[in-house]
């Protein structure tokens, strides 16, 4: 078995990204890009599944991660009485797309070891291997094709890269792995990798150095902005849910999903922490990205609800059953069958990022703002239907809180945006749908007997999705059927400081008990703070910090012995991160706790 989910960094070049392991091992990598098929999946098999080991020969080894501060350049140390090893991992960003690893002795003499066996296709094709010019080239079907270059020699073993390398204290090892059509058909060279290495480091500390947060937490809030930035498409301005695809969310369980695409909801939330903490390129990227979508939407304004990083639709869903999966947890999946599902929530998250992004970035466009009008008609004929709302439940449709909650934000958004800017608009029909759905959940998903508005239309169970009511401005966060609804989701929901996302796991048709969910915690923090309950928001979400991974990283959910489970690591837990670190921050500030 590899390394737990947890124990990883990620590293990445805002095209793709790399997870390495504690053990130095690259262990998951799709290249090119977010969604293409895998070279390194061993996380999900480690027989089949290829992998990039880089570590020292050693006895009695403990392992540190760290990253350089205010960067996404990964150090990994070898701590033993015999020799103190350390491997630096970083994707160059900008210019040619390589991954580079480097190997130094930081005390005594110490041998090292490399094996670079990457499975082309989902490990579905075995490359074939040659030399050349002293580098190796690895060739998977379709054209693809990998060369390994580096400052020591390699040797061909089979279909593997390999090496074996002594090193004195002070000195280092590197390798490039690029792709093999660049043509760099020689070794790598000590210079250009410390050139690499510094360029890379300068881009992110300068990234993160045009953060506007001053606030408590500020090492886990740029943490969490970082991983947010890897997600990131450079190219296209697109924000990914996760880079990887078939962790599952049960250890053993069938929930396990491919959560390398765009998600309308997901992304336009982190939309709202990038402009939070002042990363407004970002924020205008992702938003003129979204008014491509939004102009082509249809004469009926209808939008999908997931896209590809570059705009594509061809997202469906299949089984890799070669692959045994994290801790044999099949199927492993890829493409993601909930992109056909009608989810009404996406059009709030959208109107809100982009009266966000109107009021903090750049202003929105004529033809956007014409795909918008479209996507708020379709909105007001349409916020009653059900649908399979925010957790993509695969057990039937249903009227849920929720979407019934984001259809209002939809609408309420764009009213606001359309008078702000004198834009044009029906804001009547606008405004009758808006009240009307305002008077539906009152009167249809408040349970007056429970004292707390439900999951569902004349339901009976709990949805931790309802703790966006007052983020939203919905509710008042002290209006007392608020208070009672808060109240309701800490006594039948929270363990502790951790929150689950429902009360009737049957509700998504699926087999399997799931863990807490890491956003609705942050989520519950954030109500909490905006009900006044200062003290308690701070004990529970400085708690919560505690559950991160050694580097800040969260996965999707903690499991019964806090484990983290889920695609690793996911936007929306650091982005509810973000949203509560930042009201906290300011509501303690300003009542001087």
């Amino acid at each position: 078995m590899g390394e737990p989910i947890e124990n990883h960094g990620i590293v990445g070049d805002l095209r793709t990204a790399a997870l390495v392991g504690f053990d130095g091992t690259v262990d998951f990598l799709c290249w090119p890009h977010f969604d293409s098929p895998s070279v390194f999946v061993s996380l999900l098999d480690d027989e089949k599944g290829g992998r990039f080991e880089l570590a020292p020969v050693l006895e009695g080894v403990r392992h540190r991660q760290l990253y350089l501060p205010d960067t996404n350049v990964l150090l990994t140390r070898f701590l033993s009485h015999d020799g103190v090893a350390e491997i630096s991992d970083y994707m160059a960003v900008g210019g040619t797309q390589r991954l580079v690893r480097r190997a130094k002795a930081v005390r005594q003499s110490i041998g090292f070891r490399l094996r670079c066996a990457p499975r082309f296709d989902y490990a579905r094709a075995v490359p074939t291997l040659r030399e050349e010019g002293g580098s190796l080239v690895f060739e998977g079907p379709d054209g693809a094709a990998l060369r390994l270059r580096a400052t020591v020699p390699l040797l061909a073993e089979g279909a593997d890269g390999t090496a074996a390398f002594q090193l004195q204290a002070g000195e280092s090892a590197a390798f490039v792995l690029e792709d093999a059509a660049l043509g760099n058909a020689r070794p790598a060279y000590p210079r250009e990798v410390a050139e690499c290495f510094k360029a890379t480091a300068d881009y992110w500390r300068g990234w993160t150095a045009r953060s506007t947060y001053r606030g408590r937490w500020r090492d886990m809030v740029n943490r969490s902005a970082l991983v947010l930035k890897l997600m990131t498409s450079g190219e296209h301005g697109s924000i990914i849910a996760a880079p990887t695809f078939g962790l599952p969310e049960t250890i053993g369980g069938v929930r396990n999903w491919d959560y390398r695409y765009t998600w309308i909801r997901d992304a336009a939330f982190t939309v709202y922490a990038f402009l939070r903490l002042g990363h407004v390129a970002e924020a205008n990227a992702f938003m003129r990205w979204l008014g491509i979508r939004s102009a082509s939407s249809g004469h009926d304004g209808h939008l999908d609800l997931m896209y590809g990083f570059d705009g594509h639709r061809q997202l469906d869903e299949q089984e890799l059953p070669h692959l045994s999966g994290y801790l044999d947890s099949r199927p492993v999946r890829i493409g993601n069958g909930a992109a056909g599902q009608l989810q009404l929530d996406i059009y709030g998250e959208l109107m809100d990022a982009a009266y966000l992004s109107d009021k903090y970035g750049e202003q929105i466009s004529h033809d956007a703002w014409k795909g918008i009008t479209r996507s708020m008609d379709w909105v007001a004929e349409n916020w009653e239907q059900p649908d399979e709302g925010i957790w993509e439940v695969r057990g039937g449709r249903q009227h849920f809180l929720h979407s019934r909650l984001m259809c209002w934000v939809a609408l309420d958004r764009a009213l606001r945006l359309a008078r702000k800017r004198s834009l044009p608009a029906p804001l009547l029909r606008w405004a009758e749908a808006r009240d009307a759905i305002h008077a539906d959940i009152h009167e249809n998903f408040w349970n007056a007997d429970q004292g707390a508005f439900m999951q569902s239309r004349g339901g009976t169970s709990l949805d931790a999705s309802c703790l966006l009511m007052p983020l939203v401005r919905f509710i008042s966060p002290t209006d007392p059927r608020w208070i009672s609804t808060l109240r309701a989701v800490g006594e039948r929901l929270v363990v502790d400081s951790l929150v689950r996302r429902y009360e009737d796991e049957a509700v998504d048709g699926l087999d399997g008990i799931e863990g807490s969910f890491n956003m609705c915690t942050f989520w519950y923090v954030e109500c909490l703070a905006r009900a006044g309950d200062l003290k308690r928001a701070r004990f529970l979400f400085e708690k919560m910090l505690g559950y991160a991974n050694h580097l800040g990283l969260y996965a999707e959910e903690l499991g019964p012995a806090g484990e983290h489970l889920g695609n690793f690591p996911q936007a929306f837990t650091h982005l509810a991160l973000i949203s509560a670190a930042y009201y906290l921050d300011r509501a303690l500030s300003a009542a001087e706790i």
